[in-house]
């Protein structure tokens, strides 16, 4: 089969790889296509540290199922699948249901080297971990779940509820995600901020206002869209300035939910935290239950899910398009990669 492999930072070439047999309790998936994630991109520089040379990476993604191992039932050959790519080990399923994001022994699909991920065109992955889509709807939107679930489980971290102002950091991919997890927890006034032009309109699209990042008077206009300060936020780009906007933006009590990681350390107005009693709360990937609700919630082809995919494009054009994302190209939303013939609505 074919792979997209991080030959060094900077240069993914197309190999041939052996094909994957699937083992019992585990089901082979042949993949239609697999986003580019943030992550993805700033491995392929080198930046972040969480990806190698000699990798196949991959996360986002969608198929169809190619093959049962011993022991699985309740799937069909031709299904179409998603799969949650943090993989807890068995022993620990019980000790972390819930939290399996805290698993010590987890490896995540796409970020552990020594796994062959989706951007091949077949990978395995334990049958707990595979998640049934609907046929009904465009395939495509499959490779939406998993950023969508990261969204989710941020949303929940900071507490959102109806009737709340809700500020989001950032209107990049994980950002919009966000703006559509709120919207499934009925959160309907929402500001986000964001600097790129192609991407405020694609927020203004999803139904949420939108405020320009790089505006002196970023935190007034903020508070004159809510009348007043926002009730939460949730910071999808991490990094000092949109900490500091949330600090400044939101009411005394706030809760702040920091999901993008675009820092490795980050500066904060201590007192701001202290004096005025706001909590500063972490979010990383999402639990069993996150993923399976993000996938029930795009199962449902929601009309605003597909304005979130910007191009579909072959394996032969990833080069390019890592390299455009890297540099910080006018991309409003996803890039899907597609990784078989299959066309797509």
């Amino acid at each position: 089969m074919k792979a997209l492999q991080l030959q060094d930072y900077g240069r993914l070439e197309i190999v041939d790889v052996t094909d994957p047999q699937p083992q019992p309790g585990e089901v082979l998936i042949e993949i239609v296509a697999t986003g580019i994630c943030g992550s993805d991109f700033h491995g392929f520089t080198g930046e972040n540290g969480r990806r190698i040379p000699g990798q196949i990476m991959g996360h986002e993604s969608v198929g169809r199922v190619a093959g049962l191992g011993e022991g699985v039932s309740g799937l069909s050959l031709g299904q179409p699948v998603t799969f949650n790519p943090v993989v807890v080990p068995e022993a620990d399923l019980e000790t972390y249901r819930g939290r399996e994001q805290m698993s010590p022994g987890r490896k995540v699909i796409g970020v552990a080297p020594e796994i062959t991920a989706a951007f091949a065109q077949r990978i395995t992955v334990p049958f707990r971990n595979v998640v049934p889509l609907p046929e009904t709807m465009p395939i495509e939107l499959g490779a939406l779940i998993e950023p969508l679930a990261v969204a989710v489980h941020a949303v929940r971290r900071a507490q959102a509820a109806p009737g709340m102002n809700v500020l989001v950091l950032g209107g990049g991919p994980i950002g919009q995600s966000v703006v559509l997890a709120l919207q499934m927890a009925g959160v309907t006034n929402i500001v986000v901020t964001e600097m790129m032009e192609s991407r405020k309109q694609l927020i203004s699209q999803l139904g949420a206002h939108v405020v320009d990042a790089a505006a002196e008077d970023a935190a007034e206009q903020i508070l004159e869209l809510f009348s007043g300060p926002a009730d939460l936020a949730i910071d999808a780009v991490g990094i000092d300035s949109t900490l500091s906007l949330a600090l400044r933006a939101t009411r005394l009590g706030a809760n702040i939910c920091l999901v993008g990681m675009g820092a490795p350390r980050l500066s904060l107005e201590a007192f701001k935290i202290s004096t005025e009693e706001r909590s500063l709360i972490g979010s990383f990937t999402y639990s069993a239950k996150d993923f399976a609700d993000a996938a029930d919630w795009m199962g449902s082809a929601p009309p605003q899910a597909a304005q979130l995919i910007s191009r579909q494009v072959p394996m032969a054009a990833a080069q390019e398009e890592f390299t455009h994302l890297a540099e910080g190209g006018d991309t409003p939303g996803k890039v899907l990669v597609m990784l078989t013939e299959e066309q797509q609505n």
